[in-house]
């Protein structure tokens, strides 16, 4: 497994990580046993980064990754949490108070005195461009409370605006074979700046692991049923934003391009993490399996026999996906 620099912190973290919103909520439930044990699978594969959040399960993903460590404690491993969603989407609650408040309480559940990273979580625009956030930001540091922070987002134009903040570590957006914009200005502004780009939604919500036909269906309890058009948040995190069908459809003509013995999933993660200015992607997992699978991508890296996948990329997204998806996000 590659290990990358994060950003200016003096660490390293893989270039395949793992993600755990499913570990706390909202992608059907995954029980505790499964939950320790993707966690386990992930970092005997080498995976070095975890991503989590303190409204993930409302604190149940951080818990979780907090008894994990608590028993191996040499890990290496970094946790990149998010604070900001725990109060609705409004600047005003972006304040110094409710940062340490959120720090605390991401502290307690995660057993530790300094948080590794902390991002804001796809906060406003507003919070983004604002002076204020940063100093407040900056403090934290200062107290001992987080070590490096950065921000996640939804938009190539908010990442832009985060990545010209001197102190910000890394800035997490979507990047998968159906978002490409920030391809354009995004990763070269982070590699020119030395910013980390963690790749989020890297498989488009379960669409680009090419299993599921348009017959697919999911619980009740999962964003894939409740948020195909932006009803609980920003429907860019439900399939990247494209239709379902339409994903299913360019899904099938991805996977038509590959070698035999190569999955979609794990060219998509390859890929992605083969752009230059992409520091770690960062793909859920349910199951064990699905985490050694996932960790396992990072073995298709620099294959030569890929680039007609690659060009299969451009062509699907400019065919299928450009029209509606780039201009939005």
């Amino acid at each position: 497994m590659q290990q990358r620099p994060l950003g200016r912190t003096g660490r390293s973290v893989s270039a395949i990580g793992l993600g755990t919103w499913q570990l706390g909520a909202d992608w059907g439930d995954v029980g505790e046993d499964d939950a320790l044990a993707v966690l386990t699978a992930s970092a005997d594969a080498s995976v070095t980064l975890l991503d989590t959040a303190d409204v993930y399960g409302d604190g149940r993903s951080e818990s979780l990754i907090g008894r994990f460590l608590a028993a191996r404690a040499d890990s290496g491993i970094t946790v990149a949490t998010k604070m900001g969603r725990r109060l609705a989407q409004e600047p005003g609650n972006y304040t110094p108070e409710n940062f340490r408040a959120w720090t605390e309480r991401s502290r307690r559940n995660l057993g530790v005195e300094t948080l590794d990273l902390v991002q804001l979580h796809c906060p406003p625009t507003a919070v983004i461009e604002d002076d204020a956030t940063y100093q407040a930001l900056d403090e934290l540091v200062a107290a001992g409370a987080i070590a490096a922070y950065g921000v996640s987002v939804e938009t190539a134009a908010q990442a832009l605006a985060a990545i010209s903040r001197p102190n910000v570590t890394n800035v997490q957006i979507i990047v998968n074979p159906f978002r490409l914009k920030p391809l354009d200005e995004v990763l070269p502004a982070a590699a020119a700046a030395g910013v980390a780009i963690f790749a989020r939604v890297p498989l488009a919500s379960g669409l680009l692991s090419g299993r599921y036909t348009t017959e697919t269906t999911f619980a009740a309890n999962d964003h894939r049923t409740f948020n195909r058009h932006g009803e609980a948040f920003d429907r860019g995190e439900t399939f990247s934003g494209v239709n379902f069908e339409t994903g299913v459809k360019a899904a099938a003509e991805l996977a038509s391009s590959l070698p035999d013995g190569v999955s979609l999933p794990a060219a998509t993660l390859a890929w992605i993490a083969a752009q230059p200015g992409i520091t770690s992607v960062i793909p859920g997992a349910r199951n064990p399996d699905q985490a050694r699978a996932n960790a396992d991508a990072a073995d298709l890296l620099g294959r030569a026999d890929l680039a007609d996948f690659d060009a299969a990329v451009h062509r699907v997204y400019d065919e299928r996906l450009r029209d509606t998806i780039h201009p939005q996000w």
